[in-house]
């Protein structure tokens, strides 16, 4: 794109953008109205389809679940019936000869928690202060209309594109993917794809993966007013954990990246729960202890799950207890893949470029605390991704989460004019 064809379309798209600023105000709080916990996804589904309608695009609604999801090897889904929830790619085709680009976002949200601790409903959508209150604010319906505005500018700016925009909004996100995993299999591929989580703003080109386990740790039970005639379930799994945060600080200290040097634990080993014992009195004759192993962005399942197969060993052979009732390991739920681009890639220097344009400043580029969709674009589907959105990770899942307005709109703006270098357009 020529600079005076830049300078054109970026004047274009951000009175259009600040023109229309209430209207991506309105269309987030519609979206967060609709409580799309998983199995409830389709009303604020519905409400993006009547939006890509209007916006002329093409649509592809469908439910997925079919056999060719089901039996593929990274499916780790254990919903049976996806009916009413279905998936949604519309897509503005380009006039050709330009690169395509995937705009992904997922419309399924977290459970909202206790309502105690919300200041006002958790999908009330209420507007304070510049921002938009309410579950799935942050995570991720703000981006997803920051999606939504970029193509509408475009659109309505009547911007030619050379490349095809597809525009993804996914089902089953939170709970391992399966919606983008569908949409791959569906033929739904390109040149680059941008998934607008929570980053702050900050450009994301490596995401961790993980996956869930389960360790189910034998003890014998006795009374509890000879415990000594026992051993402890719960005993015996301290020592398994404390294990565990061995095999976490060793992971982390062989994980050598520049984009790491500001996160505390790069891939760290989570347990989320533990299940032991039914009586005050007794001693506990089993523990199970669930959990969330990180996997690097560079790593593969198979050798994440190596080193916690090889640590569960070592314990089974070298503690007497467990030699004689030895520690097992499952692999169960939700798994996320991993993903990685070079800092380098072009889809990394537009999209840098561009912040840098609107912004003022230099982006600053990390990595991904979390996974995300990205590693079934790119390792499935071969698809490049650069993980850049608004609002903040300590916001998402969180009680009274809200997004920033003013960032929903910078971000659409950074996108669009992203869209228009990477698609190309027809020269007016």
């Amino acid at each position: 794109m020529r600079e005076e064809n830049g300078d054109m379309y970026e004047e274009k798209i951000s009175t259009w953008l600040n023109e229309h600023r209430t209207n991506g105000i309105r269309l987030l709080q519609k979206l967060v109205q609709e409580p799309s916990k998983r199995g409830q996804e389709g009303s604020a589904q519905a409400i993006v389809v009547e939006k890509c309608r209007q916006l002329g695009l093409e649509i592809d609604l469908w439910e997925i679940g079919d056999e060719k999801l089901r039996n593929h090897p990274h499916f780790y889904c254990d919903r049976k019936d996806f009916k009413g929830n279905p998936n949604l790619v519309a897509i503005k085709r380009g006039i050709g000869n330009g690169k395509s680009l995937i705009l992904n976002g997922h419309i399924d949200v977290v459970p909202e928690g206790g309502h105690a601790a919300w200041h006002d409903d958790p999908y009330s959508g209420m507007e304070k202060d510049g921002k938009v209150f309410g579950r799935g604010t942050t995570d991720m319906k703000g981006g997803n209309v920051s999606l939504l505005l970029a193509l509408e500018a475009i659109i309505e700016s009547g911007i030619q594109l050379k490349g095809d925009v597809i525009f993804q909004s996914v089902i089953e996100e939170e709970s391992g993917g399966a919606g983008t995993l569908a949409a791959v299999l569906r033929g739904y591929r390109a040149d680059g794809a941008i998934i607008p989580e929570p980053t702050n703003m900050k450009l994301f080109p490596l995401q961790q993966g993980s996956m869930w386990f389960r360790l189910i740790v034998k003890g014998k039970s006795a009374h509890g007013g000879t415990r000594y005639e026992g051993v402890s379930a719960i005993d015996k799994a301290i020592s398994v954990m404390l294990e565990i945060k061995k095999l976490e600080k060793e992971r982390n200290e062989s994980l050598r990246h520049s984009l790491y040097k500001n996160v505390k634990i790069p891939i760290p080993i989570n347990i989320g729960s533990i299940q032991s014992g039914n009586w005050p009195s007794s001693v506990p004759d089993t523990a199970v202890l669930e959990g969330r192993f990180g996997i690097a962005p560079t790593e593969t399942m198979e050798a994440a799950q190596r080193s916690l197969m090889q640590c569960i060993e070592a314990l089974n052979e070298t503690d007497a207890w467990f030699k004689e009732k030895p520690i097992e390991l499952e692999w169960f739920g939700a798994r996320w893949l991993p993903g990685s681009l070079e800092l380098e890639h072009p889809l990394m220097k537009t999209l840098g470029a561009y912040y840098e344009k609107v912004m003022g400043e230099q982006p600053l580029v990390e990595a991904s605390p979390w996974a995300t969709d990205g590693g079934y674009l790119s390792s499935v589907g071969s698809t490049p991704v650069v993980v850049f959105g608004p609002g903040e990770t300590k916001l998402a899942h969180d009680s009274n989460e809200y997004i920033e307005v003013d960032k929903m709109m910078d971000v659409a703006k950074i996108i669009a004019l992203t869209i228009i270098e990477w698609c190309g357009v027809e020269e007016q």
